[in-house]
């Protein structure tokens, strides 16, 4: 293989650990698979990453890293009514994003690799926060009702992920729409709120979003 600078050749490791991961598992994947991946040899791979369970944390947190923030970036409503709707969008397209069975692969997983766990644990909660802070600011404008934010986050969010995950573990059990509904009302119920102010329409050629309504769904792991 040719020369890198060691900073590119440990991204270079955690872009085929994450290729081999999203074919395989987190758990089947092994050092060997990794520099098979990248055409060269395990020894190469330990040189960078002392354990394989700080690669498999590594490389999942680039992809649930990434999409953490382009969820972010997609939260652009100016009221929180707006963002939540948003939000809730985000998780509409689970049952076909591939990345999401990475979150499956890490909660299962992280009991056994302390690494894998500290960062799945870091990140959820970094989710967790970007709910609760909207619904923080809904209070704040009296759009919303809610006693406890930061518990009504992780209430939101745990239905959100068993949902998603529904869809990518036993698909077809939930249908999509089904999943969106669910979401808006108890959403609704939990601030107050009526649950067709939380309605989107599912992006795609049949049923396109609206032009200008800033409502693109954005998976939770792209």
């Amino acid at each position: 293989m040719a020369r890198m600078p060691p900073d590119e050749r440990r991204a270079a490791i955690v872009d085929a650990a994450l290729a081999v991961m999203q074919r395989r598992g987190i758990a089947a994947t092994t050092v060997r698979d990794v520099a098979a991946e990248m055409g060269t040899s395990s020894g190469l791979v330990h040189h960078y990453y002392e354990s394989m369970d700080d690669l498999l944390a590594a490389a999942f947190e680039r992809a649930a890293g990434d999409d953490l923030r382009a969820t972010r970036d997609a939260l652009t409503a100016t009221d929180p009514v707006g963002r939540l709707r948003q939000f809730l969008a985000s998780y509409s397209r689970g049952d076909q994003d591939a990345t999401m069975q990475l979150w499956l692969d890490a909660w299962a997983d992280a009991v056994r690799r302390p690494a894998l766990q500290q960062t799945s644990r870091r990140l959820n909660e970094q989710w967790q926060s970007l709910l609760a802070d909207i619904i923080v600011a809904g209070v704040a404008e009296r759009s919303m009702t809610c006693d406890d934010p930061n518990a009504a986050g992780w209430r939101l969010l745990s239905m959100l992920d068993g949902l998603a995950l529904q869809g990518v573990a036993h698909r077809g059990a939930i249908s999509p729409r089904d999943s969106e509904q669910w979401a808006a009302r108890a959403a609704a119920l939990e601030l107050g709120l009526d649950p067709r102010v939380l309605a989107w329409r599912r992006p795609g050629p049949a049923n396109p979003a609206s032009p200008g309504s800033g409502d693109t769904a954005t998976p939770r792991l792209s």
